[in-house]
């Protein structure tokens, strides 16, 4: 069999695995759905300064908590209304999701490759490596994990940066655990001890032969983290840890709002659905990953 024979094999394995995952991802209505919100949420970050009508931190001090156009004495210039300063809300909400996807980017990638060495690491060797390892991921799972970034961002100070990192370090566990069980599954294998006699390295074997085998799980946990991340930096933003005024992160924007919640009901509600449909729509792609990933839960 020739070199182009193997890549065209290669391709159309490739092509009817993506025809397969597409399948049944697209059963799960609600998973496609997530997706097509995710999207637009994806472009409106990329895209925030073409769509946005105003400057984000642009104040207009005749136009005070001007409600959304709909409602009487609103303005056409200000379709979801200003905020007590008089920054344009619905300005502020679209660059809000540039905050929301590079928090969630960086808290996944932190935690996704801080998890992935400590289990590969803890599965692969076992012994008393693994029960250490094991048992700090178990005290830090023993602390609830708002909580957990809470003291940890009072200790690091205040900050969208520190907000991340800590946030980052109590996901590590969940997918530490969650590869030290594929890996520890998958090691017993011929095609791993096969590998072994061929006189594979210990690194090659946790890195190139093992690890490629348990990204299912992994990337649909990454998936579900990504919305925790959004959800835990914007109530870390509304205690005032997180992101600091000026900017237009959805939770800070709640913390500004608080106190007008009675008298504009809009400066609230806003950031508060932008947070509402991010989450949901991220966690029901996360539910439609999983479906088509985990082949326990396909059906025939």
């Amino acid at each position: 069999m020739t070199d182009t024979t193997v890549k065209i094999s290669d391709a159309a394995i490739r092509r009817r695995m993506l025809r397969e995952f597409w399948f049944y991802f697209s059963q799960n209505r609600g998973a496609v759905i997530g997706l097509v919100v995710f999207i637009l949420l994806v472009l409106t970050a990329i895209f925030a300064s073409l769509i946005a009508p105003h400057d984000p931190t642009q104040q207009y001090r005749d136009a005070l908590l001007v409600p959304p156009i709909w409602q009487d004495g609103g303005r056409a210039g200000f379709l979801l209304g200003t905020d007590a300063v008089g920054r344009d809300m619905l300005s502020r909400l679209i660059y809000g999701a540039q905050y929301s996807l590079f928090i969630g980017i960086v808290v996944v990638a932190i935690a996704l490759t801080g998890g992935i060495i400590i289990g590969l690491v803890a599965g692969f060797f076992g012994g008393w490596v693994d029960t250490v390892i094991m048992r700090v991921m178990d005290v830090v799972l023993a602390f609830p994990s708002l909580l957990l970034a809470l003291v940890l961002v009072a200790i690091l100070g205040p900050g969208l940066t520190n907000a991340m990192i800590a946030i980052a370090i109590v996901y590590q566990p969940h997918f530490a655990r969650l590869t030290r069980a594929a890996v520890m599954s998958e090691k017993a294998r011929e095609y791993v001890t096969a590998a072994k006699v061929a006189g594979a390295s210990n690194l090659r074997l946790m890195f190139k032969t093992i690890l490629p085998n348990c990204l299912a799980p992994l990337i649909v946990q990454a998936t579900l983290s990504f919305s925790s991340a959004v959800l835990d930096s914007a109530a870390l933003g509304f205690l005032g840890m997180g992101a600091q005024p000026p900017a237009s992160e959805w939770g800070t924007m709640l913390a500004e709002a608080r106190e007008f919640i009675l008298r504009a009901w809009w400066v609230v509600t806003f950031p508060g659905l932008a947070i509402l449909v991010s989450v949901l729509a991220i966690n029901l792609m996360g539910d439609g990953l999983r479906d088509a990933l985990d082949p326990k839960l396909k059906r025939s």
